[in-house]
């Protein structure tokens, strides 16, 4: 509600002077009368006078002229001015004991991790493996900094140590997970990359991550290589997913459907490698006596499988 008495009463007054579309003076006023126990509008009042002037207008650019040969376009992410000098598992190892003494949501921390993933790319299989022997213990707080550091690192010594520690049993399920997931997303894979993982596909009890990781790894290797299925460690990964299949996907409880659903899948990843296991495919789809989600995975497997492989070629006309 309004009383009939303002309590404070307030002014301002510009006037600008523009030329040549510059604002080139402003001169203002500004008063403010409170009247908070005060008669017939008297009070205490407050006047500020401001008065701003243009001086000079500059001509001369503000930024330095660069040569354009020196620009380039580039992704900022994990990019860094590559070093002349050589690293050694030393420094690794240093970096990894800094990363435990220091706070774990600092700024120092984050800029030490990013410095440990860029020096393990450029560490050998050996020394990596060094590395990993001094370095394994945990932190005070349960905390591993090469085990989460190693999935950023993308290069085939990395991932051969990767699975070394998956295969030994070192580390735990859920850092093991992270290790296959990280696979999918590995920019450049390599034969070695492929060598090396293609035995943890026959190992007992290989997890869903693990047929997922290695087969989406597959793929991006075979979509950068031109003779892909003349590759002994690409078929030797085929091979391993179509002995599953059985020959026509057959499956006798609910723990074979599961199974099976999951080796489609990873067949469906693997994309350019599994045109070798079409025909296996079709007649997975086409059997009847297989249960629906089964039929459906096997055609869904087709998903990446080049396109001289047509499925209207290899499923029969009608249902």
């Amino acid at each position: 509600s309004q009383s009939e008495q303002q309590i404070l009463s307030s002014k301002l007054e510009c006037v600008q002077s523009v030329k040549d579309g510059v604002l080139a003076e402003a001169k203002c006023t500004e008063s403010n009368l409170v009247t908070p126990f005060s008669q017939k509008g008297s009070g205490a009042k407050t006047q500020t006078q401001s008065s701003l002037k243009l001086l000079q207008v500059e001509t001369e650019t503000l930024y330095k002229k660069v040569d354009s040969e020196d620009l380039y376009v580039t992704s900022m992410l994990y990019e860094r001015e590559q070093t002349e000098r050589e690293v050694t598992g030393g420094e690794a190892t240093e970096l990894v004991w800094k990363l435990c003494l220091a706070h774990s949501a600092s700024f120092e921390t984050a800029d030490l991790f990013m410095t440990l993933v860029f020096e393990l790319r450029h560490l050998s299989l050996e020394a990596l493996k060094a590395l990993w022997q001094r370095s394994s213990l945990k932190c005070r707080d349960n905390w591993q900094p090469l085990i989460d550091a190693l999935p950023s690192c993308a290069t085939e010594a990395c991932v051969v140590l990767m699975k070394e520690i998956i295969a030994s049993g070192e580390a735990e399920e859920d850092k093991v997970e992270y290790f296959f997931w990280s696979f999918a997303f590995i920019p450049k894979p390599t034969l070695g990359m492929i060598e090396s993982l293609a035995p943890l596909l026959k190992s007992p009890g290989a997890s869903q991550s693990c047929f997922l990781g290695v087969t989406a790894l597959l793929h991006k290797f075979c979509s950068a290589s031109s003779s892909c299925d003349d590759v002994p460690a690409v078929q030797s990964v085929m091979r391993t997913l179509g002995k599953f299949l059985g020959g026509n996907c057959t499956v006798q409880d609910s723990e074979g459907l599961s199974q099976m659903q999951l080796v489609l899948k990873a067949i469906g990843n693997a994309g350019l490698a599994a045109a070798s296991l079409a025909p296996v495919l079709s007649l997975c789809a086409s059997l009847k006596s297989n249960p629906m989600e089964i039929r459906l995975a096997a055609i869904q497997a087709f998903r990446r499988i080049p396109c001289s492989v047509r499925v209207s070629e290899l499923l029969p006309a009608g249902d």
